[in-house]
């Protein structure tokens, strides 16, 4: 999805350009996820959707990725890149430390983006999603 040729090295960019870019990347892939699940009533997609795109849902994905080692090196770099940008507000029901393990998620999402590694990306969000899926199915309040 590149329509532009970008005016700077995109790999190099700040952490929070990153996060912002990774945003809609979670976005999308977890629309499809549900779309794909049968889910087509609006209310219910927002409120599903809701569920998975929260810092402190995000923050639980990124440390139960982190737990099962899925990440490489480089890609440890990326999410501490996000985690550790400075943003200039946090939101008011979360804490500054889930806010910033939400950003270094979203951070790698949107460099796996951009520099083109879909299938890595893919493999990331399918796991993330799946444990995402157990712990909510399994009675796990941890969105709340």
């Amino acid at each position: 999805m590149k329509i532009v040729q970008p005016k700077t090295d995109l790999t190099q960019i700040n952490g929070l350009a990153l996060a912002y870019m990774g945003d809609a990347v979670l976005d999308m892939y977890v629309r499809y996820y549900l779309l794909a699940q049968g889910k087509v009533k609006p209310h219910a997609l927002h409120a599903e959707a809701t569920r998975f795109v929260s810092a402190k849902a995000q923050a639980d994905m990124l440390h139960r990725l982190e737990q099962n080692e899925v990440f490489t090196e480089h890609e440890m770099s990326v999410i501490k890149r996000g985690r550790n940008a400075k943003s200039g507000s946090v939101p008011k029901n979360t804490s500054v430390a889930t806010y910033r393990y939400s950003t270094g998620f979203e951070a790698l999402l949107g460099y796996l983006h951009i520099t083109d590694q879909s299938a890595r990306l893919d493999e990331i969000m399918q796991l993330a999603l799946e444990i995402d899926d157990k712990l909510t199915k399994g009675g796990s309040s941890h969105h709340e």
